[in-house]
């Protein structure tokens, strides 16, 4: 994991402050009157290296249930709203925020700054900036091209551009790009999925996608890959309701080859809304427990998993609340729940408190979790 990664999270700090922030990760996670005291470590674990972040089993030793899964949650907010974000942050201490809304304010001014100088532990900041129809910045810093279009280009140049696009979102303080799309497509360009994929080769997807990623890393900024396990040949928008795909096996064939390969330690995997024969059931993949274990047994993937927005998207809100929904998520094997929808978080932290307590998230399997996004941010080593 190493700088890379610990720049990504902090990069909006000096670095000579690291230390200070983790002597601060085991506080509880609503605000105090006045100085609270780290707790003290366990006294077998040996003290780290100097310079060197702690074993996520020290850090976790010390952190409240509620505080551990505060790190589990991406919320939206309104990225026009300064002031109500810094205040989402300091009365919940999520682990993550996503940036919605059409306004910028969050994105200029270096605003992001007074974010991360309420989180006891650095907030994972998101966007969506995949580029064409999907993309966050291009109001402030240009245009970026759509997957499809920049599959046209070589190979090196897509890679420059994906840095360079990483390199001006960092610099306005976000950490995570919900992209590039993995998906495998020969949608039209307009439809769900469309010129969002970058083809329906996988061989294609897979080389074009990873050096988008690679890029990515490269400026400090996580890639986040979308949408497992393939969304591009469904039938149906997510956003709209439930969504099918083909049989598992055949997206074994094509769809799924990409996660052969792609994910790299540090990256992110999103898991969509779908419905697939052969895997799921009743609930769409996002609340499947296969669908969590097809990803880490089969292909691999020891990394932070983070839902699809279960907030804004019928094939989830049709029939779950928030607190519903992000409870199933968790329990079903996602290390965190992204929502856009933002509204009182402390309501689902109450939910998730109860459920941890009568053993429908197992303790065990939450801390792995916890621990997880904490190494993503570079504050501990697992």
């Amino acid at each position: 994991m190493g700088h890379r990664v610990a720049h990504r999270c902090l990069s909006a700090l000096a670095s000579g402050a690291v230390l200070s922030v983790l002597a601060v990760l085991v506080l509880l996670p609503a605000p105090a009157a006045g100085p609270v005291q780290p707790l003290a470590a366990p006294a077998a674990e040996p003290p780290a290296a100097a310079g060197a972040p702690p074993s996520c089993a020290r850090v976790l030793a010390g952190m409240t249930p509620r505080a551990k899964l505060a790190q589990r949650l991406v919320v939206g907010v309104d990225a026009g709203d300064v002031a109500g974000t810094v205040e989402t942050v300091r009365e919940t201490q999520v682990g993550g925020i996503f940036l919605g809304g059409n306004d910028t304010a969050l994105l200029t001014d270096q605003a992001l700054r007074k974010v991360q100088a309420v989180a006891r532990i650095p907030v994972s900041v998101a966007v969506d900036d995949e580029g064409g129809r999907v993309q966050r910045i291009e109001m402030l810093d240009g245009q970026l091209p759509s997957a499809r279009s920049m599959a046209k280009r070589p190979v090196a140049e897509v890679r420059a551009l994906a840095e360079e696009r990483g390199r001006k979102l960092a610099a306005r303080g976000v950490t995570v790009d919900y992209a590039p799309v993995a998906d495998v497509s020969d949608q039209p360009a307009n439809a769900v999925i469309g010129d969002r994929s970058f083809s329906n080769d996988p061989d294609v997807v897979t080389t074009y996608a990873g050096a988008f990623a690679e890029g990515l890393r490269a400026a400090g900024i996580t890639p986040v890959f979308k949408h497992f396990p393939g969304h591009g040949h469904s039938s149906g928008d997510s956003h709209r309701g439930r969504v099918s795909t083909p049989p598992l096996d055949q997206l074994r064939a094509g769809d799924l080859r990409p996660y052969e390969t792609l994910p790299q330690p540090g990256d992110q995997v999103m898991v969509g809304h779908l419905d697939v024969p052969g895997l799921t059931g009743d609930l769409p993949t996002s609340l499947t427990p296969e669908a969590y274990r097809l990803l880490r047994e089969d292909y691999r993937f020891d990394g932070v998993v983070v839902t699809d927005d279960l907030g804004a998207m019928k094939a989830i809100t049709s029939r779950f609340t928030v607190a519903q929904a992000v409870t199933r998520a968790l329990a079903a094997g996602a290390d965190q729940a992204l929502w856009s929808a933002g509204g009182d978080v402390a309501p689902v932290l109450t939910a998730l408190e109860r459920a941890l307590a009568d053993g429908t998230l197992e303790p065990a399997a939450n801390d792995t979790a916890v621990a997880r996004v904490l190494e993503m941010k570079g504050l501990c080593t697992r």
